[in-house]
Parts: structure tokens; sequence; C-alpha cells
């Protein structure tokens, strides 16, 4: 399987990056009609139906348990809707009920140091080097200064101390879940996704049902926004999220946490009229050159 990352990686990575940065507006609008968790079951669900529906109409087969070969993609696939899905996005969602949403983005930034040495175990080809570490810590040090060190000032509430933790824990849980997809064996991507999802989908809507019961439909505007989230944050990512975590590995797909917190800034700006920091650009400035320090080819010298 190749590990090489071509221009076609960076725009997908570009993509993902913009698709993720606007779901916190999407979730924002969500909230006023939909509880956290019935968020999260809602889009997780979603996805997975809309990429059935995708297979079936292509006449793609998901995996079958009669193989090996099968059985060992479904226990991934396990795997990825666990830790990509429906794990992080309970933790996230009852973590941010007690901490500051800038601490929660900063948790977000701390995937590709959770991926670095889980990868340079766990994944051939993804050694950790010195420039590789450098750059990982620069392009964080980027999301420092965007979101600023206020991000972890107390919030006052009982259960911070446990809330921050489920926010790193969801942070821990998508470079787990980003090792997984590319461990995986090979298999039809969009097959890999609709399973992954379908296994996040089984196991997240029981906890939301069971915690916030049976949602009553909401207005409109709540429910374009879930509609949203499920078919582009959710299904279409999802995608090109096992893509890049197989053709380019878990390190540079990790890197597009660096981006979220830069593009749900920029979008607030533009849609919600929010007032741009004035940090922005050196913060852009080390997060990009962090991304060229660290995904840079060696050019090794001949003997």
């Amino acid at each position: 399987m190749s590990n090489t990352i071509g221009a076609i990686n960076w725009i997908k990575l570009l993509i993902l990056g913009l698709i993720w940065g606007s779901s916190f507006m999407a979730v924002s609008i969500a909230l006023d009609g939909f509880a956290p968790m019935t968020i999260a079951a809602t889009r997780i669900t979603v996805g997975a139906l809309a990429l059935l529906l995708i297979t079936a109409i292509m006449r793609i087969e998901l995996p079958s348990l009669n193989t090996r070969h099968g059985r060992t993609v479904w226990l991934c696939a396990l795997g990825m809707g666990f830790f990509s899905n429906a794990l992080p996005f309970s933790l996230l969602s009852w973590g941010q009920t007690y901490v500051a949403s800038g601490f929660a983005g900063v948790c977000m930034a701390v995937v590709p140091l959770f991926v670095l040495p889980l990868a340079h175990f766990l994944v051939p080809g993804e050694r950790m080097t010195l420039r590789r570490a450098l750059g990982f810590a620069i392009g964080f040090g980027g999301v420092l200064t965007l979101i600023g060190f206020k991000a972890f000032a107390s919030a006052g509430s009982d259960f911070e101390s446990l809330a921050r933790l489920a926010c790193l824990g969801a942070a821990l849980c998508y470079a787990i879940g980003s090792i997984i997809t590319r461990l995986c064996p090979g298999v039809n991507m969009l097959s890999l996704s609709a399973a992954a999802l379908s296994c996040g989908a089984v196991m997240i809507v029981p906890t939301a049902l069971w915690q916030e019961g049976l949602p009553s439909l909401p207005e409109g505007r709540s429910l374009l926004a879930v509609l949203y989230l499920g078919l582009v944050p959710t299904a279409f990512a999802q995608v090109l999220l096992v893509q890049v975590a197989r053709s380019a590995g878990p390190s540079f797909l990790s890197t597009v946490n660096y981006q979220v917190p830069v593009w749900s800034v920029f979008f607030g700006a533009l849609l919600l009229n929010e007032t741009l920091p004035p940090q922005l650009f050196a913060a852009l400035g080390l997060i990009l050159g962090g991304l060229l320090l660290s995904r840079a080819p060696v050019h090794r010298q001949r003997p």
C-alpha cells in the first residue's frame, strides 16, 4: 500500500479542514432544536444511511462475514465506528457542557501529537523523526496562538476536570481511529466507510435514546443543520478520511486538526459577523510552516 503524499491528498486535506471547520456553526444551529447526544446519534445515522444508499445504487457490497478477510475488515470498521465516531462524539458532547469551547478546540489540535508516537510503533513507514516532531510542535503552537491561553481558564463547574479529560480522550480516540483506518486490509473505500458509520450508529443510537429519549421534530432550521452534519461533515468526510488515511498515512491526515480552528474562525467572521482575531495570520503562518516542515520530502545525498 502506497504511502505517497501527492497533490490530490493535499486537496482532500484542505477540503476536510473546510468541512469540519464549518461543522461548528451547524452544531450551534442544531442545538436550538436537538440535545447534544441526539445530534451526534442523528448525524452518524444519517451519514450511515446515505452511504448505504450510495453503495446499494452502485452495487458495491459490504464486506462479507463469510471470509476471514471480510471479518477482519468488519472488526476494523467496528473500531473506526467506535473510536472515530461514537465515542469521541459522546465525549465532546458531554465535555463541552462543562468546559470552554476554546479548550475543546485546543484538544482537537492535540490529535497529531497523539498520532505521532502511535504511528511510529504501529504503522510501517510512519517513523518519528526530529523534523516531523518539530513540525507538529510548530503547528500546535500556531493553534495555541490562534485560540489563546484563555482557553485553559477555569469555567468554574463541578465536573470541569473530568470534562477536560473527556475532551483529551476524544482527541486520543480520533488518533486511534486513524491508525485503525490505515491498518485495515484492502477493501472498497465506500464499503468501508458505510460499514464504519453503520457500526457507529448501532453503538450510539441506543445510548442517545437512553440518555435523552426520543426527540421531537424541531423547526426546519435545526433539522436542516442536522441533515447537513450527517451528509457532509460525517458521510462525505468519512469517505475522504478513509482515502487520505490509507493513501497518505494517519500522521498526514491528523494535521487536518490544525486547520479546523482556523476555518471555524473564518466561517464565524464570514457568516456570523464575528471579529477576526488580530493573531489570526500569525497563527496561520505557524500552522502552514509546521505542516510544510513535517511533510517536506527528505533529500538524501548519494554516497
